[in-house]
């Protein structure tokens, strides 16, 4: 029970400050001052002293959306090492139920856009569908790749320890381009440049924004602390394989997880900075190719 209540405070309590850590280094590369580091928490105590608008053309699909998608990380972190510290709940197969407690998350969220009856949020839930059916190839064909090296189904398996061996054996190279394809598959979850700017109000890149519009209130705080839950989660997997560190001091590894998302936030910071400069027409064929690479890099570990 005490390793379950350390689990979901950690999540909890450090999530929203990585949007707060991307939005300061973007700002620091606009020569600007940017918010403070804390700005996500006091965005969310505002939000939630707020009271709920709901459109008369809503139903209850409308009011699960956010629920669904603040309570599916929860869940998800559940089944994810953070680091060297152990999943709380593990199973055998259970890197399937984790792949797809998100997809749930994203049926919900953009059935909550087409709820409102507005064109210009169907639109938005059309592309963010079409790109997370690029995407999910990508993230299986990654855990096929680590379940292949550990020999279990199970993601406290595929974390485990075997990952610094394996960094050092001869599937170095293919860990390393599953780890940029993680990457690439975290930028499109979580709504992040290039695939999609969530500062931005035009039409034409506005994916993940424009679903929820309608959203007010303690409802759009929900919307919020989940897409911060979504981006530690998922970042939880680019940290554990990039940093297969275990000391067997959990504090000292708890450590070195957090100061580990803290540079993943940095750098998600720089790369969409340096993005915003760029024009990327082809967003389809990139998510196309981390699927091929991602193949490729099953290829090198089967043979």
């Amino acid at each position: 029970m005490a390793h379950l209540l350390l689990h979901l405070l950690v999540l909890l309590l450090f999530a929203p400050l990585l949007p707060g850590v991307i939005a300061r280094t973007k700002a620091r590369f606009a020569g600007r001052q940017g918010p403070p580091l804390l700005q996500p928490y006091y965005d969310l105590l505002r939000l939630w002293r707020k009271g709920f608008v709901l459109s008369r053309t809503t139903t209850w699909v409308f009011s699960a959306g956010p629920v669904v998608g603040l309570v599916v990380p929860l869940l998800a972190a559940l089944l994810l090492p953070f680091g060297a510290l152990p999943a709380p709940l593990s199973f055998e197969g259970d890197l399937i139920l984790f792949v797809y407690l998100f997809a749930l998350a994203r049926f919900f969220t953009a059935a909550a856009a087409l709820d409102t009856g507005s064109s210009f949020e169907g639109m938005g839930a059309a592309r963010e569908v079409t790109f997370s059916c690029l995407a999910e190839p990508t993230l299986m064909f990654a855990l096929l790749v680590l379940a292949k090296l550990s020999g279990g189904l199970s993601l406290q398996t595929l974390f485990g320890t075997h990952l610094p061996a394996s960094w050092g054996s001869g599937a170095g190279p293919a860990l390393g381009l599953i780890l940029v394809c993680l990457f690439v598959v975290l930028l499109v979850e979580n709504s992040r440049i290039p695939f999609d700017d969530p500062n931005t109000h035009l039409e034409l890149t506005m994916i993940h924004e424009v679903m929820v519009l309608d959203h007010s209130g303690p409802a759009f705080g929900m919307i919020l602390y989940g897409a911060a839950l979504k981006l530690m989660v998922l970042g939880s997997l680019l940290v554990r394989l990039a940093l297969p560190w275990n000391s067997g001091f959990w504090l000292f590894d708890l450590l070195v997880y957090l100061g580990g998302l803290l540079l993943l936030a940095v750098l998600i910071g720089v790369v969409e900075s340096v993005m915003a400069r760029l024009r990327l027409v082809r967003v389809p064929q990139v998510l196309i190719g981390t699927s091929l690479v991602s193949v490729f890099a099953l290829v090198l570990v089967l043979r």
